[in-house]
């Protein structure tokens, strides 16, 4: 990226006319909750769809957040006389935030998106105009180095990403600079990197903007441009993991065959983390033809790493390739053209033989003990966001049932977790159900299917007795032999304590 592309964006040198910009941004309440209340739910969930015209329709009147919103979300030119009681409009056309559109309107030169953060907290994400809203839309007939705004990719691994204060944090392949913006809350140090060079310096527009300390900034891929010797105590990346035959578009398209980059990234992060530290990745992965997707994924997993990888959704090669031609907006070029691309990505995927590719969360954390957990599962179920909580509590589970064998299981002292409920299902009438149901309303809201001993269990687990003197009072109740009720109901407990239906009292 040359340096006279960047010349089109606003400085980042000049702190002073950044704050006083947010001043007045603040002030005329353009913010998440400001935008709320002017648009409506409805017009403020069409945006996410990259749909404006019911904004459009909401801002048609002339106050300064309606014309604000229009100016920096909707990419419409407003009266220079109009905004200049609202902002220090000719510091911004002098740094770069506004230029003069025509006789007597200004325009910005970026879209400035308000983003509530997780404390109430009023920030602002800087993009490329066109990209502060929904996802790509078509954006691929631009510049391929465009910057996108927040989408719920951006979302997604800023909920669960665990929120601890650590001294080091990494966001690798910045983008906007959302992640790094969120790690600014909690960690001492940020790093962002990306190969874009467009990207990081709108980074440092979106962290002056919200208020938020600066960044280390680096130019390279994956973790080149990272001296050898620096960890971190948080990496996380969401990186261009498209699995595309070339690499047309910077934002998605990782450039290395198939899934290669997801593979290298979560394979170096390893020798990078501290010790307890997390990494948290969203990825593209092959379904390969007689190759179980489980067993790949593990394969990824680096020496001295905790896993936890789950699989939100899976498309076939058709659908997977139909979603991204249409995210560059190839759907709506030349149809020879489009059906070239679209025979491009299935000789790809024929040559790999993938059958279907699929799409999640990958999170790394690096371990002492002698033999790593690696859990691989497919969760295509709704979930509880933020979920860095329940995160962080699942790998504090796995180093408990690590360190208890069955025997230390049953001498400990269980609570059932919050929100818990039972289902019991069976004809009207019966005495007994054909099967018990335990299900979370919190988290990631697991169902497990339970007996009646383990639904008993989970019952009076409240920390007051051991595991084994419940069994045991379960067995006088039931007429079952307390040894054979002991030594069998371990691996059930386990499984409740794994995932996170019981809780270590």
């Amino acid at each position: 990226m040359s340096d006279s592309s960047l010349s089109a964006l606003p400085a980042s040198d000049r702190p002073d006319v950044t704050a006083r910009l947010r001043d007045a941004l603040l002030g005329a309440s353009f913010t998440a909750d400001g935008l709320l209340d002017l648009l409506g739910a409805s017009a403020y969930a069409a945006l996410a769809r990259s749909e404006i015209v019911p904004a459009l329709r909401a801002t048609r009147g002339d106050t300064p957040l309606e014309m604000l919103v229009r100016l920096f979300l909707l990419q419409q030119p407003v009266p220079h006389a109009r905004v200049e009681g609202v902002l220090p409009v000719d510091a911004c056309l002098d740094s770069g935030w506004l230029v003069r559109a025509g006789t007597d309107e200004v325009a910005a030169t970026v879209d400035v998106r308000p983003y509530g953060g997780p404390g109430g907290e009023d920030w602002f994400i800087v993009s490329d105009l066109g990209c502060a809203v929904g996802g790509a839309g078509g954006i691929g007939s631009r510049e391929e180095g465009v910057v996108l705004g927040v989408g719920g990719a951006s979302t997604t691994l800023a909920g669960i990403t665990v929120r601890t204060p650590v001294s080091a944090a990494l966001d690798l392949g910045t983008g906007s600079g959302i992640q790094a913006l969120h790690a600014a809350q909690h960690a001492t140090r940020v790093t962002a990197t990306d190969v874009n060079p467009r990207a990081l310096h709108i980074t440092a527009l979106t962290l002056a903007l919200s208020g938020a300390p600066a960044a280390d900034l680096c130019e390279g891929s994956l973790f080149e441009p990272l001296r050898d010797d620096e960890t971190y105590d948080l990496i996380v990346s969401n990186p261009p993991f498209v699995i595309s035959p070339g690499a047309r578009l910077t934002y998605r398209d990782g450039g290395m065959g198939g899934d290669d980059l997801c593979r290298t990234l979560v394979q170096q992060a390893g020798e990078r983390l501290n010790e307890g530290g997390f990494a948290h990745f969203l990825a593209n992965w092959q379904h390969v033809e007689g190759e179980d997707w489980q067993d790949r994924l593990r394969a990824w997993v680096p020496r001295g790493c905790d896993a936890w990888i789950v699989q939100r959704e899976v498309q076939d090669v058709t659908q997977y390739a139909e979603l991204w031609l249409r995210d560059a907006g190839d759907h709506r070029g030349d149809p020879a053209e489009y059906q070239a691309r679209y025979d491009a990505w299935l000789d790809e995927f024929e040559a790999r033989k993938v059958k279907a590719v699929g799409f999640g969360w990958i999170t790394l954390r690096k371990t002492g003990a002698s033999v790593p957990s690696v859990t691989a599962e497919e969760w295509p179920h709704p979930v509880e966001q933020p979920l860095g909580e329940t995160v962080r509590e699942h790998f504090e589970r796995l180093d408990y049932l690590r360190t208890h064998d069955d025997a230390a299981l049953l001498a400990g002292h269980f609570k059932l977790a919050a929100e818990i409920i039972q289902e019991q299902v069976g004809l009207p009438g019966a005495e007994d159900p054909e099967h018990v149901v335990l299900r979370q309303n919190r988290g990631m809201r697991r169902a497990t299917k339970v007996d009646t001993v383990g639904a008993g269990f989970a019952g009076v687990c409240d920390g007051s007795l051991s595991a084994g003197r419940i069994l045991d009072a379960i067995a006088q109740l039931v007429g079952e032999d307390p040894v054979l009720l002991r030594d069998r109901t371990p691996a059930q407990i386990r499984l409740l304590v794994e995932q996170g239906f019981l809780e270590p009292a």
